[in-house]
C-alpha cells in the first residue's frame, strides 16, 4: 500500500488550481440514471470516489467516455441490478443510487453505504423520505430493500438539514406524481449543482439553496448537462495551508461566497487574506490569534474543513476552541497531531487547542478523508520527515494532491 513521505519546513509559493467538488460530483453521477439516453459532466475530479461510482455505473449496464475535462455517461441499455456489497461499502454516496433506482425502476437493492468513520451517520431521513413517497424499505441483513407500486409528491420535513438526505428525496421525487415539497432542506451549494443537472434534464425544481425545494414530478428526463462546482473544502484546506506556510500563495477557481464561513475565521485569526475575483492570494500569518469554531451546515462554518483549520489553531498563541455539531467523531486527527506535539485535548463535542506549539514529524495512520488532510498539512510545517499511511482516505477526496503541492515547492511523495 502506498504512503505519503513528507519533508516539512518549506514555504510553499505558486498556483494551485481547484479541482471539481466531490461532494458534487459523487451525486451527479447518479443521478445521470434519471436521463434516458446520454447525460455530460464537466470537471469531473480525478479521485477514488469517482472510480468507484463509475464501477457501479458499469454494473448497471451503463457506458462511459471519459475526456479530458468531461464525462459522458450512456444510459440507453441500463439495467436494474442489485449493488454489491464491496462497492456500496466504498463510500458513502454510494446511497445516490437509492433515490435513482427507486425513481426510474420503482425498485432498489444495494447494502449498506460505507465512507468515513467520523460517527453515527444514518440514513433514516432519507428512508423516511422515500416512505413519504410512498416506498417500502425492508433491511435484511445489511441491505436495504425499497419498493413503490407507484411514487407520489408529499410534503416532507426534514429534522435535520441532511446534504444528503436532501438530494437523495429530490433525485426520488424527479419521477413521483405530483408535487413535492422539501422543508428544512439543506441548502449546501452541492444542492444547487445537483438541482441544476436535474433542471437541465427537464425537471421542475425551484427553491434549491434555500429552505423549501419544491419538485414537480416528470418521467420525461433527459439530455442532461452540468458542470461541477468548485471544491469548496478542497478550497479552504489550501487556503488554510497558505495561512501556515506559504508566501504569496494563489488558489484559483474558487467561488468566495462557498467558503465565506472560512475566510472570515482565517480573517478572526489574523491570517492577511486577498480575494480578487475567482482566486485568494493567502500568505503565512505571522502571528495567528486564537479564536472560536462552531461546525454549522451551510452557510455556517463546515464540519468538514475544521480538521484542517485545527492545525492553523496549533500555531495560535493562546487557547483556541472548536465546538463540533454535526458529527461526534471527529477529533481522531486531534490526538494524532498531539503525537506530533501539538496540545489539544476533548470534551464531548468541545476540542480545546492550546498554541503556539512545535510540530514535528511522526509516522502516522490516516483516520479519514480531512482528517488526513490535517496531517497533511501538519506535515508540511513539522521539523523533519512524516510518513501518513492509510493514504487512500486522502485520494478518495483530492484530486492529483501530491502533483499540486510538488508544483508549489512542497517535499511530498508517494512511496511504497
Amino acid at each position: 500500500m502506498p504512503k505519503l513521505k513528507i519533508e516539512g519546513g518549506n514555504i510553499l509559493t505558486g498556483d494551485i488550481n481547484i479541482s471539481g467538488s466531490k461532494n458534487s460530483a459523487v451525486a451527479l453521477l447518479p443521478a445521470v440514471l434519471l436521463c434516458k439516453s446520454t447525460a455530460t459532466i464537466y470537471k469531473v475530479p480525478k479521485i477514488r470516489d469517482i472510480e468507484y461510482l463509475l464501477k457501479i455505473l458499469e454494473i448497471l449496464n451503463c457506458k462511459y467516455e471519459i475526456k479530458e475535462d468531461f464525462i459522458t455517461v450512456d444510459t440507453t441499455k441500463l439495467k436494474n441490478k442489485e449493488i454489491p456489497e464491496e462497492l456500496s461499502e466504498q463510500m458513502r454516496a454510494s446511497y445516490y443510487f437509492m433515490g435513482t433506482l427507486l425513481a426510474r425502476f420503482k425498485r432498489v437493492s444495494i447494502s449498506f453505504p460505507g465512507g468515513c468513520n467520523i460517527g453515527a451517520r444514518p440514513i433514516d431521513l432519507h428512508i423516511k423520505g422515500f416512505e413519504a413517497l410512498g416506498a417500502t424499505v425492508k433491511i435484511i441483513k445489511n441491505k436495504h430493500i425499497i419498493e413503490a407500486k407507484e411514487l407520489k409528491g408529499a410534503r416532507i420535513y426534514l429534522d435535520f438539514a441532511s446534504v444528503g438526505a436532501t438530494i437523495n428525496i429530490m433525485l426520488a421525487a424527479t419521477h413521483a406524481k405530483g408535487q413535492t415539497i422539501i422543508e428544512n432542506a439543506a441548502r449546501e451549494p452541492e444542492i444547487v449543482n445537483v438541482a441544476s443537472f436535474l433542471i437541465s434534464m427537464g425537471s421542475k425544481i425551484t427553491g434549491a439553496g434555500t429552505s423549501t425545494i419544491i419538485i414537480e414530478g416528470t418521467k420525461e428526463l433527459d439530455y442532461g448537462i452540468t458542470e461541477v462546482f468548485p471544491d469548496r473544502i478542497e478550497a479552504a484546506t489550501y487556503v488554510i495551508l497558505g495561512a501556515l506556510t506559504g508566501k504569496d500563495l494563489h488558489i484559483k477557481g474558487i467561488i468566495k461566497d462557498h467558503i465565506n464561513a472560512v475566510l472570515i475565521k482565517l480573517k478572526d485569526a489574523g491570517v492577511p487574506l486577498e480575494v480578487k475575483n475567482d482566486e485568494i492570494i493567502v500568505s503565512k500569518c505571522k502571528k495567528v490569534l486564537p479564536t472560536k469554531i462552531f461546525t454549522q451546515v451551510y452557510p455556517g462554518f463546515p464540519t468538514d474543513a475544521q480538521q484542517p483549520f485545527t492545525v492553523l489553531l496549533t500555531q495560535a498563541e493562546g487557547v483556541s476552541t472548536i465546538t463540533e455539531n454535526i458529527y461526534e467523531s471527529r477529533f481522531v486527527s486531534a490526538g494524532l497531531l498531539n503525537v506530533m506535539g501539538a496540545d489539544t485535548t476533548s470534551t464531548g463535542n468541545v476540542l480545546r487547542i492550546k498554541g503556539k506549539t512545535k510540530l514535528k514529524g511522526a509516522s502516522l495512520y490516516t483516520p479519514d478523508l480531512r482528517g488526513g488532510a490535517a496531517l497533511v498539512l501538519a506535515g508540511l510545517i513539522a521539523e523533519g520527515t512524516t510518513i501518513l499511511d492509510n493514504i487512500s482516505l486522502i485520494l478518495r477526496g483530492y484530486e492529483d494532491i501530491v502533483d499540486k503541492l510538488q508544483k508549489v515547492g512542497a517535499k511530498i511523495e508517494l512511496i511504497e
